[in-house]
């Protein structure tokens, strides 16, 4: 439990340095870009993220949940297979990237260099992503620790260098917006894949167990396919999201232009504001899903539930003071930040959004340590469904607009809490006022 305490402290250590350069890096992108070009950012983003889903597999969370659970004389054989698959399946979705790319609608309206920053980015990810899993197994946190805190490094000093150097126009500022961050997951890819193999070669001097290839393949994508499906889920919905509400508003008579602006008030000002504490909820994410992995494996019922109760705690002390202060200090936090008035409506309004949230991150680390990720992505349908029904009836009505967008986007993620945090309190056999009951499911 000490282990776990001191990963999750380190690493919330270097996510807040981290989120503070996020935070800063906004700043500069809404400067620079302005609201219908932050707009135009925003809407692309979450593509981006769409495309390191699918370049990373999900490798982190099957590399690590394997190393946690097995003998350390299993590890070398296991990455040296992880390693040769992730090289075949990278170069296989760097040819797919390249011949659908090109027919890819969204990038229509982006620079031509964008689409080939984004092959750029796949062995980027997909190699990391190993390096990455073998740490979070190992709770080394620290080395994760720093490479967040790099990658937020380099992206603020590239984006802040060339923009005071030179001067763009809208279109290619994004470019070099989105540049800038290829850039800084090259950063991480140097610092963590080195370090990887300098403890990988270490292990090739040990008495290790040979393990076959279909073995390995077999229990790594046990894990990555259902949760690579299940991240795919989120990154697809995240990314039609924009596009939905931008199309909503313009039923509720929202010009083109005007949309694009308030959505690039709600994602870049409001939501960046009221997820910077969710850096203790990612912290908790990372160093739950190999703990809690190795307790189910020894089917430790007492960790899991301790566990449990001691994270829900955590959430509820820094989850209500961030919440309080959103809503008593909206206008001023909207203000000193962006330098805009009207996204503090929009901050208040969320506070539901954010505070499930904060509950929400590590509830799903411990669906997927138990191995109940079916059952993270079928409730994840369900709210998201209901989250952009609501969205459109709601966000399409002129009385309405952008306050039913908010309605819909809070409904979705209160509703995905409580089905993740009762699904957990039967799983391991405890009611939902975390008093313990003798009916763990194995």
């Amino acid at each position: 439990m000490n282990i776990f305490f001191r990963g999750v402290l380190l690493l919330a250590a270097a996510a807040l340095v981290g989120e503070s350069l996020e935070f800063i890096v906004n700043m500069v992108l809404a400067r620079e870009l302005g609201e219908l070009g932050l707009g135009h950012y925003m809407s692309i983003f979450p593509t981006v993220i769409l495309i390191i889903i699918i370049a990373s597999l999900e490798l982190p969370i099957s590399i690590s949940k394997f190393v946690a659970e097995k003998e350390e004389k299993q590890h070398y054989s296991m990455l040296k297979h992880a390693t040769k698959m992730t090289i075949l399946l990278t170069v296989a979705m760097i040819v797919l990237a390249l011949v659908i790319l090109p027919f890819i609608p969204v990038f229509n309206s982006y620079h031509p260099l964008v689409r080939w920053l984004m092959v750029l980015l796949i062995p980027l990810i997909s190699l990391t992503s190993i390096a990455r899993g073998f740490f979070m197994g190992k709770q080394q946190m620290g080395k994760l620790a720093f490479s967040n805190l790099f990658r937020k490094m380099a992206q603020l000093i590239l984006l802040t260098g060339i923009y005071q150097l030179f001067s763009f126009d809208n279109e290619t500022a994004i470019l070099i917006a989105l540049a800038t961050f290829v850039g800084s997951e090259l950063v991480v890819f140097v610092y963590l894949f080195t370090a990887y193999l300098i403890q990988y070669k270490r292990m090739q001097s040990h008495n290790n167990e040979h393990l076959s290839s279909n073995e390995v393949t077999r229990s790594l994508m046990a894990v990555t396919i259902p949760t690579t499906g299940l991240r795919l889920f989120h990154a697809v919905t995240n990314a039609i999201q924009p596009f939905l509400i931008k199309y909503s508003l313009s039923l509720a008579g929202f010009s083109g232009v005007a949309a694009t602006e308030e959505f690039g008030l709600l994602a870049g000002v409001a939501i960046s504001i009221g997820f910077f504490p969710a850096f203790i909820a990612h912290s908790l994410l990372v160093v739950l899903i190999p703990t809690v992995s190795e307790a189910t494996a020894k089917k430790d019922v007492e960790k899991l539930k301790s566990l449990l109760i001691r994270v829900m705690g955590i959430t509820a002390l820094y989850g209500f003071p961030a919440v309080t202060i959103f809503l008593m200090f909206s206008e001023k936090l909207t203000l000193m930040f962006f330098h805009s008035q009207s996204a503090a409506t929009y901050l208040e309004l969320l506070w539901p959004s954010f505070l499930f949230t904060f509950f929400l991150i590590p509830l799903q680390a411990y669906l997927i340590g138990l191995g109940l990720i079916t059952t993270a992505f079928v409730q994840s349908v369900w709210s998201t469904t209901l989250s952009f029904v609501l969205m459109y009836m709601l966000g399409s009505q002129p009385s309405l607009g952008m306050h039913g967008i908010i309605i819909g986007m809070n409904a979705g993620s209160v509703l995905l809490m409580l089905l993740h945090y009762f699904s957990v309190c039967k799983a391991i056999g405890i009611n939902t006022w975390l008093s313990a009951r003798n009916n763990y499911q194995d």
